[in-house]
């Protein structure tokens, strides 16, 4: 048949499927022209932008109103002191909007084919530059992924892999179901996952250059345990590539607060007032 005639064939077929089975957009509501494995419309698909700002921490990317939080090296008060356990963070965009509507859809309602367009942002947030000699997704616990039936990390690990050709491994387990991270401070947050991570048996990674993927970057404090967990094991680079970050655009006043509690001496040895 002529390519003409099965495009138009085709096209008639999708009008007719949609006339008797009409789709809307899981993001914006819309009427669906077509049919797709990804119930989204192709507006919805493109909407997502990357993180912009004019400020950006050196270390973990962490968005800026301005200048004020960042020191002579541009690192925020959390890099400064210590508290993260990862080397670097790469992000696509921000995560409200239509992004954080699609994360919710491969999430929570198995809308898997979206790995695809997700694996294609993921790619352009990591530089070219750089590079890792294994990823490690984020885990799930067992009886979390047995609940969703898959780990949204590890599928996106297995799309960056593809396309940077470096291996999956994964090397950690979680041995804790933690409570959900959302509504709870930046201090609950950290001692919510502090022990939650453990290397798998036989596991070691010993000076090499570890990429560490998940599919959202809130305060950092998961990823800065996983990533605490692969130093151990060897790990001399652990950098975090996430799909989508809380964008805080947050201030100095903002660390400085009940919410934001570290040690003593963790300040001291950063040279800066205590938090």
């Amino acid at each position: 048949m002529p390519r003409g005639v099965s495009d138009a064939v085709k096209k008639a077929a999708c009008g007719l499927l949609n006339l008797l089975l009409p789709g809307e957009c899981r993001v914006c509501g819309s009427h669906l022209n077509e049919f797709s494995r990804i119930p989204v419309c192709a507006a919805c698909l493109k909407a997502p932008e990357p993180m912009q700002a004019d400020y950006f921490c050196s270390a973990c990317r962490m968005p800026f109103l301005n200048r004020y939080p960042l020191d002579e090296t541009g690192r925020c008060a959390l890099c400064r002191l210590g508290v993260q356990g990862f080397d670097a963070v790469y992000t696509y965009g921000p995560y409200e909007g239509a992004l954080r509507k699609l994360v919710h859809l491969f999430k929570y309602t198995g809308v898997r084919p979206l790995k695809k367009p997700f694996g294609d942002w993921l790619a352009l947030a990591l530089p070219r530059e750089q590079s890792f000699d294994v990823i490690v997704p984020m885990p799930l616990h067992w009886h979390r992924r047995w609940q969703r039936g898959f780990n949204q990390a590890e599928l996106l690990a297995q799309e960056i892999a593809r396309r940077w050709n470096v291996p999956v491994r994964n090397a950690v387990r979680r041995r804790k179901a933690t409570r959900m991270q959302a509504g709870l401070t930046n201090a609950k947050r950290r001692a919510n996952v502090q022990g939650a991570f453990l290397l798998k048996r036989g596991q070691r990674l010993d000076g090499l250059r570890v990429l560490l993927v998940d599919d959202v970057l809130t305060t950092g404090a998961t990823a800065a345990a996983c990533a605490r967990v692969l130093k151990r094991a060897g790990a001399k680079h652990v950098a975090v590539l996430a799909l989508a970050r809380t964008d805080r655009r947050m201030s100095i006043d903002n660390f400085q607060s009940d919410d934001f509690q570290v040690p003593q001496s963790a300040a001291q040895a950063a040279g800066s007032p205590s938090l």
